[in-house]
């Protein structure tokens, strides 16, 4: 009976959970060497689960817990810096300026191009505007404040990483979108030109406005809807300049992949690391902070060089842990690789070259003692 239902169950899929491949994109997902027919999905480059592991009850018990609930927010309004048109009009003194904008999104200024990696702007990471993980603070700039962006760069299709109603609105413009294979279905029912999208395979590259984009591989997992065939690849992503190169992890767990990006592609002026959202339930998926640091370090050869900048955080509530530990542990790994590190508030700008990279922890006058 089930098969009857099938069709009439995609009429109803709400537009937020996207579309499946089909057709020439399907064919060349098949081809894939990252895929495997026999298993009807892409593969992770090492062994991953993606499912939670251990006791579905003792999860469920400290995850709905209510002083579990209260640990993983913040105490008061998570400080954010207004960016403006002004912060962002003066091209960058050393090439390269960073603005986190919460979570995963990030604008990369890069030898006078502009790159807007996993772009977030939604109230909630879901595909419902009633439920769902909700924003623990708001954007520190509109997205229509935001001035031209050259490419948008997405890691991989989850709602707190692929946002419809940002990217309908980024449709809008002239941008150009870079995604790993298989997503540009998603982009292409919500209004994105086909000529406008660069879909690409782990070690595939595209030029845009000057920059190469190279997608990279990452352990991780896909998929936005019930059925969740593991039709898109993530991927971890190196956008490089004339002068600067810059790398952004999406979500991963840690594996000696790491070693091999760097060899090819680094070192990096600027690293963006997923250093939140972690748990033992999930261990292979995201890295803790101890986890993002080594990643950090493999990228650059071994050596503690460019500025790790921690994401994958402080935005929205995905994990057990408490909502400051993502900060403070990615700081004790720093101190004790020796290890520069950026930590800005929501939309604060930074050069890293400059030599004022903010270190301050500024989560700690808004996070609850323990």
């Amino acid at each position: 009976m089930s098969r009857f239902l099938i069709p009439g169950l995609r009429s109803l899929r709400s537009a937020a959970f996207g579309a499946d491949p089909s057709g020439a994109r399907l064919a060349r997902i098949r081809r894939s060497p990252n895929f495997s027919v026999a298993e009807g999905s892409f593969q992770n480059p090492v062994g991953a689960r993606t499912r939670p592991t251990g006791s579905t009850l003792e999860f469920a018990k400290i995850y709905f817990r209510k002083e579990e609930r209260v640990r993983r927010g913040p105490a008061g309004t998570v400080p954010v810096h207004a960016t403006t048109l002004a912060d962002l009009a003066k091209p960058p003194v050393g090439g390269l300026r960073v603005t986190w904008m919460g979570h995963s999104s990030v604008l990369v200024e890069i030898d006078g191009r502009r790159v807007l990696f996993d772009p977030v702007w939604g109230e909630r990471c879901s595909p419902f505007s009633f439920a769902g993980p909700k924003r623990l603070h708001p954007v520190p700039v509109p997205l229509e404040a935001l001035g031209p962006v050259d490419a948008v760069v997405i890691s991989h299709d989850h709602y707190d990483h692929l946002d419809m109603p940002t990217i309908k609105a980024l449709t809008g413009t002239d941008t150009v979108f870079a995604v790993p294979l298989g997503v540009g279905a998603h982009l292409e029912r919500w209004g994105v030109p086909a000529d406008r999208l660069r879909e690409l395979d782990w070690h595939e590259s595209a030029k845009v406005s000057g920059l190469t984009l190279t997608a990279t591989p990452a352990r991780h997992f896909c998929g936005r809807g019930l059925r969740n065939q593991q039709h898109t690849l993530w991927a971890s992503w190196v956008v490089a300049g004339s002068e600067h190169r810059v790398y952004h992890s999406g979500d991963t767990g840690y594996f000696a992949g790491f070693q091999e990006i760097g060899a090819a592609h680094g070192p990096f002026d600027v690293t963006m690391i997923q250093i939140g959202a972690y748990s033992e339930y999930w261990p292979d998926i995201h890295m803790t902070p101890a986890e993002g640091m080594q990643a950090h370090l493999d990228l650059q050869g071994g050596e503690p060089r460019g500025v790790l900048l921690p994401i994958h955080w402080g935005t929205f509530n995905l994990a057990p842990h408490a909502w400051s530990e993502p900060g403070e542990d990615t700081m004790a790994a720093a101190r004790r690789a020796g290890a520069a590190i950026a930590l800005p508030c929501p939309g604060e700008p930074f050069e890293p070259g400059s030599g004022s990279v903010p270190t301050a922890p500024w989560w700690r006058g808004v996070a609850l003692t323990p």
